[in-house]
């Protein structure tokens, strides 16, 4: 019988941040969701506004920034970040049992599912109005995820059945607009063309054929795979494989190999071994510029492939991605960085939906600190008046601001998902088990007393660790900055 020697496997973290008192209460962290509601949801429609200047949420554009107060909506796939807020607002209420709040957020939840609905054309995927149709294919994929957790939340069965034709209307394209669907099919698309997921269709109301070079970008790709799993867990056993050309549904099989095939080709063609992933592709080599919110989908995509699988190479991606965000896109104190394009502020809201199956699934708590500090900082800086936020965690928000809701929602996402009661002593610790043999041969880089911190390691891997000691090959090694 093998002697079995027990890891705890947490990131290890040499240096030192100066401690800051963490006072945020639940009560906190729910007021922070109902004041961003307050200000930025539009009751009679009940859909977001795109900004706290806006009278209404009545049509597409881009709001305050540019001088256009007529009533401008968030963007449609932001609404979708949001629609996942308040589903995550039930869960929380749920899982604390508390009865008056899950009253209180699944009434919420349906006037909001009610309202997009009503807008954006009844779900109809396949209608490309540019105000408030579909005419990029992340846009759908966004609401395929939002719409997969609702019917995981609810059981409704309506939910699952949108979720299931908006991907099909992605993967397979519409035979009413005429594109030819995002999966860019290696059939179709010899050597580096093929594989992964197209972004967009052009043009919008009669779309040409894709071709080589066009854009496979990140924000289409990961959103696919999470999809994919999503509906692989949902989908019922035993389904007849379809035969027609564009289907509605598909196996659930079928979700989970697609989920397996587009990682494994974002992965490879849009990521680094460090965890840093790339905007996209068009006919050269990946575009690289750091987005949080891409980051976020490949964890999120990684880690549910790694639930459903068990296959290490998930979780180490995981990690790694992680690990990148926090070493390389916040300031010197953790508090991330913040982007002011055209929604982008909504960015942050999507790294909260996944950093959390890091923080509590894999058990690297040390991330929950930093989480806390960014709340703590967000909060002390926003607005008293209207409880918002902008986004830029780092600065005040006045009472003057033009609060946008992509911004906005940045702090009452973190809040939703990392309740102020679980502290860093209520996570687990991720356990792995690893053999005597293992352990003297292996390339896995360990801290001094032990602990897993990076698998199957190059020298140039360890030299991107935080500063201090390791033991890599039986050898005690310093890495400096």
């Amino acid at each position: 019988m093998k002697k079995i020697l027990t890891i705890f496997c947490t990131m290890f973290c040499a240096g030192y941040l100066q401690a800051q008192t963490f006072s945020i209460t639940d009560s906190m962290q729910w007021k922070a969701y109902d004041d961003f509601n307050a200000a930025l949801l539009d009751k009679n429609r009940s859909i977001y506004k795109a900004d706290t200047e806006q009278r209404a949420a009545d049509h597409r554009g881009n709001g305050a920034r540019d001088n256009d107060l007529t009533g401008c909506a968030a963007a449609i796939w932001c609404q979708a970040i949001y629609y996942d807020m308040v589903i995550n607002a039930y869960n929380r209420a749920k899982a604390e049992g508390n009865d008056e709040l899950m009253k209180k957020y699944k009434t919420l939840h349906d006037k909001i599912y009610k309202g997009q609905k009503a807008h954006y054309v009844n779900f109809d995927f396949d209608n490309s109005n540019t105000n408030n149709g579909w005419f990029v294919y992340d846009d759908i994929m966004w609401w395929t995820c939002a719409l997969a957790r609702a019917y995981q939340t609810f059981g409704k069965a309506e939910y699952l059945t949108y979720s299931e034709r908006s991907f099909c209307r992605v993967w397979y394209g519409s035979a009413t607009v005429g594109d030819d669907g995002s999966y860019a099919d290696p059939a179709r698309f010899s050597g580096s063309s093929g594989g992964g997921m197209f972004w967009e269709w052009q043009p919008i109301d009669h779309a040409n054929p894709h071709k080589e070079g066009d854009f496979r970008s990140a924000c289409i790709n990961f959103p696919t795979v999470i999809a994919a799993c999503l509906l692989h867990q949902l989908v019922p056993e035993g389904r007849t494989a379809p035969t027609i050309a564009r289907p509605t549904r598909q196996t659930k099989e079928w979700y989970l190999e697609k989920a397996v095939e587009i990682y494994d080709w974002a992965s490879k063609t849009l990521t680094t071994s460090a965890g840093r992933v790339a905007d996209g592709i068009h006919g050269g080599g990946p575009e690289f510029s750091d987005h949080l919110y891409n980051q976020a989908t490949y964890i999120g995509a990684s880690c549910l492939l790694y639930n459903l699988t068990g296959e290490s190479k998930y979780r180490t991606n995981a990690l790694n991605a992680t690990r990148y965000v926090f070493n390389s896109m916040v300031n010197s104190s953790k508090i991330l960085k913040f982007e002011n394009g055209y929604e982008q502020g909504v960015y942050t809201a999507i790294f909260a939906q996944y950093l959390p199956m890091v923080v509590y699934d894999l058990g690297q708590k040390t991330y929950l600190t930093y989480i806390q500090r960014n709340m703590q900082k967000a909060w002390d800086n926003r607005d008293q008046v209207r409880g918002l936020q902008t986004g830029d965690f780092s600065k005040k928000t006045t009472e003057d601001d033009v609060v946008e809701s992509y911004g906005g929602s940045g702090l009452p996402a973190l809040m939703l998902m990392f309740p102020a009661h679980i502290t860093a002593d209520d996570i687990q610790d991720a356990v792995e088990e690893v053999s005597a043999v293992q352990v003297n041969q292996d390339t896995n880089v360990y801290s001094i007393d032990g602990k897993l911190v990076m698998r199957d390691a190059s020298l140039g891997q360890i030299g991107s660790l935080d500063k201090g000691y390791y033991i890599y090959q039986q050898k005690k090694m310093l890495v400096t900055k």
